[in-house]
């Protein structure tokens, strides 16, 4: 049940029920120009649940993530936010209501870390829910271990920190449903394991998280489903343990590969097929086909 407020007469999301629909795609179709990118894609997004989208470089995935965030309309179809469809909500109820984090984060002014973080609270002012804003703001940044740059500009950080607050930003938000364009792109290897991790125990706590993920054992290690895309349609949508399948993803990727257990967690372990000089030609037709 939504809390309704005066101020602009918004309604506040109650925390959801595992399980529930925070995010759908029905039969959705987008068009960017000419090209249709996505065709025919039914998607669901669930409070409880890391849901990784993967694929090749131009399979839709960006695109998809865009559509589920109501940044990109819809050419035939319809996309529902918290069970209604998203031109139904006001830009100041869907801000409540799901975050986004783009793949580049940019600022033309020299806004010190702490304030872009604090960007994060704007759709909560004239809720009683603003009074945590600096709560979150401090928790944001040191869940992502950016709190002793708090008061740098923005634009003097590297571009791996630039990605760090900007996920403080989104998670100071406090929205239950996280949109995460690769968030780990930018990042070396310890905090990529960071980034997954927080996606985890956001999960755990109740929000649904859809992330773009490249790589594939990182989906597999953190994510409760991956939807593997190719060609602007879901080649296949489950446990990363029953969908990463070696002639699914050396087709979907057009690059021979084998799946293997970890020895010690059992998760799919994705390893290129390195052919011997004089045979790579023949795996990849075989790839291919």
């Amino acid at each position: 049940m939504s809390r309704l407020f005066a101020r602009g007469r918004r309604t506040v999301p109650a925390r959801p029920a595992p399980g529930t629909a925070l995010a759908e795609a029905v039969d959705l179709h987008v068009r960017l120009g000419q090209r249709e990118v996505l065709a025919g894609i039914d998607l669901s997004a669930r409070a409880g649940e890391v849901l990784a989208l993967v694929g090749p470089n131009g399979a839709g995935k960006s695109t998809l993530l865009a559509a589920l965030a109501a940044d990109l309309p819809a050419a035939s179809g319809e996309v529902r936010i918290d069970g209604r469809p998203v031109g139904d909500w006001s830009a100041p109820d869907l801000a409540l209501r799901r975050s986004v984090l783009p793949q580049a984060a940019a600022l033309s002014f020299p806004f010190p870390v702490g304030d872009v973080v604090r960007m994060g609270r704007a759709p909560w002012a004239g809720t009683p829910f603003a009074e945590a804003d600096e709560e979150a703001v401090a928790a944001a940044m040191a869940v992502v271990e950016v709190g002793e740059f708090a008061a740098r500009p923005f634009s003097a950080l590297s571009g791996g920190e630039r990605a760090r607050v900007a996920l403080a930003r989104v998670l100071a938000q406090r929205a239950p449903l996280l949109l995460l364009d690769e968030p780990t792109a930018a990042l070396d290897l310890r905090h990529q394991e960071l980034v997954l991790r927080i996606c985890r125990e956001r999960a755990r706590a109740g929000d649904a998280v859809v992330v773009v993920l490249h790589d594939l054992g990182l989906a597999a290690a953190y994510a409760d489903r991956a939807a593997v895309l190719h060609d602007g349609r879901i080649a296949a949508d489950g446990p990363p343990a029953e969908v990463f399948e070696d002639a699914l993803l050396s087709r979907v990727y057009r690059q021979p590969v084998e799946v293997l257990p970890h020895p010690r967690t059992g998760a799919p372990l994705v390893v290129p097929v390195r052919a011997v000089e004089g045979s790579y030609d023949g795996l990849v037709s075989q790839a291919g086909t």
